[in-house]
């Protein structure tokens, strides 16, 4: 719910851009930030550090409020990052109701929901950055647009796309589904469970469906296809447990990549680099 407080920040303030890539956080070398956000002549940032546990607001002013995260009710930590924007003279009003959960409890009123675990919030970090390393050397190899290897606070998950350039008619689901799949594309990432998948996992899927996915052979051997979630799951320990977790890992992307690709007919000679060109 923290996460989601700051995310709404960016969906207030941050310049749109396609997919909705401008409201998604992103990873530092100590957690994760807003990047910088434009406000009145200058900018503001908001950062979570997850090795020293403190959420951080800077401007490009100089100001600079710093509260340690420790556990206490959303509504506290709610109030507690408004009045730090208003002391830094940024006058901001979000969206309060949490996005894409079941119940929703309004932020300002949300006093069930009150801890934070140093360790686990630490371990769960530092699989999004292991995870995000091998995700960018599979994305550079595609030449298409392609989104950053960014977190998303709405559904909690890590994620990178690809889009061959063609429409595509968005699913039923409201604003998010008409902004963020109106184009074909792949999309994998990390996700730490919930629902009907109550492990941590790695997920890839194709919008729209090509005919014939769910026949299609993907590596690793534990990757299986989810007719319930309708996309590709790997589960963690078994990339965690591999002799090589970063190949198990790579393996995951590039061959479900590669089997939705060929059976919606994308152009990938197009779309995908023989060799990285290098400076002269």
């Amino acid at each position: 719910m923290w996460t989601q407080i700051i995310g709404k920040l960016k969906v207030e303030l941050a310049p749109f851009q396609n997919q909705l890539w401008h409201t998604a956080l992103h990873l530092t070398a100590r957690g994760l930030t807003t990047q910088p956000i434009p406000y009145g002549g200058g900018a503001l940032q908001a950062d979570f550090d997850f090795v020293e546990h403190n959420f951080i607001i800077a401007t490009s002013a100089g100001g600079r409020k710093t509260m340690p995260l420790y556990s206490r009710s959303v509504a506290q930590f709610y109030a507690e990052t408004m009045g730090c924007l208003e002391a830094l003279g940024i006058a901001v009003q979000i969206d309060t109701t949490p996005q894409e959960l079941p119940d929703p409890i309004a932020f300002e009123t949300d006093t069930v929901h009150d801890s934070y675990d140093p360790e686990a919030v630490n371990r769960w970090w530092r699989i999004l950055t292991s995870s995000a390393r091998v995700m960018a050397e599979h994305r550079r190899w595609f030449r298409g647009k392609a989104s950053p290897v960014h977190w998303y606070w709405g559904s909690f998950d890590l994620a990178v796309s690809r889009h061959n350039g063609e429409p595509a008619a968005p699913p039923p689901g409201g604003y998010i589904y008409r902004v963020a799949e109106d184009e074909k594309n792949w999309a994998g990432g990390f996700w730490p469970g919930s629902g009907p998948v109550d492990y941590p996992a790695y997920y890839a899927y194709m919008y729209p469906q090509p005919d014939g996915l769910l026949e299609a052979r993907i590596a690793p051997d534990a990757a299986f296809w989810s007719e319930e979630m309708h996309e590709f799951l790997l589960p963690y320990d078994a990339v965690r447990t591999a002799d090589d977790p970063e190949a198990a890992l790579m393996a995951f992307l590039q061959s479900t990549y590669a089997a939705c690709a060929d059976l919606a007919g994308w152009d990938r000679a197009r779309l995908e680099l023989k060799e990285i060109p290098k400076p002269r």
